[in-house]
C-alpha cells in the first residue's frame, strides 16, 4: 500500500509556486497532501499527493519543471501525544530508518496521517500492518493509482 508522490525542485519565489499550483489547478488536480522545504541557493524541494500523478506529470513536463515519482507510505495513528514515537519504535526494533515524513490532517478530527519514506517501504508497511496501524491506499486519498 504505497502511494505515488512527485517531487518537484522549484525556485524559492512565490511565482514558481504559484505558477505550479495553478496550473495542477486549471487541470483539475487536486492536491491531497503537500510540504515544501528550503533546500538551499534559492531552491525549495516541493512533495505533493495529488489526485492524478500521470497528469501531473506531463503538465510538469510542458512546463519544463523536472519532477520525481517516490513511492511513500501514508500511515494512521491517533493524534494523541506519543503516538508517532510508539510507531516510530515499532519501525526502529525493525532496523527500518525513516527517510523523511511529514503530516496530514483532515479525514478525521481524532486522527493525524503521516507520509513517510523509508530505506525499506515495503518492509516499513508489512510491520506497521503487523502492529494494528492503519496503512492508507490511494483510494482513501482520492488519488488515481496508475502513473504512467
Amino acid at each position: 500500500m504505497k502511494l505515488k508522490q512527485v517531487s518537484i525542485s522549484i525556485e524559492n519565489s512565490p511565482a514558481r509556486l504559484y505558477e505550479v499550483t495553478k496550473a495542477l489547478g486549471d487541470a483539475g488536480i487536486n492536491l491531497r497532501a503537500l510540504t515544501l522545504v528550503e533546500s538551499g541557493a534559492g531552491f525549495g524541494l516541493l512533495r505533493l499527493l495529488v489526485s492524478d500523478v500521470a497528469t501531473t506529470r506531463r503538465i510538469l513536463m510542458k512546463k519544463h519543471i523536472p519532477a520525481q515519482v517516490n513511492d511513500v507510505v501514508a500511515a494512521e495513528m491517533e493524534d494523541k501525544p506519543g503516538s508517532l514515537a510508539r510507531m516510530l519504535k515499532h519501525l526502529l526494533d525493525a532496523k527500518i530508518h525513516t527517510i523523511y515524513m511529514y503530516a496530514f490532517t483532515g479525514f478525521s478530527s481524532e486522527k493525524a496521517v503521516m507520509i513517510f519514506r523509508f530505506t525499506d517501504n515495503d518492509k516499513a508497511v508489512e510491520v506497521l500492518r503487523k502492529k494494528g496501524v492503519q496503512v492508507l491506499d490511494a483510494q482513501t486519498f482520492g488519488m488515481l493509482e496508475a502513473e504512467s
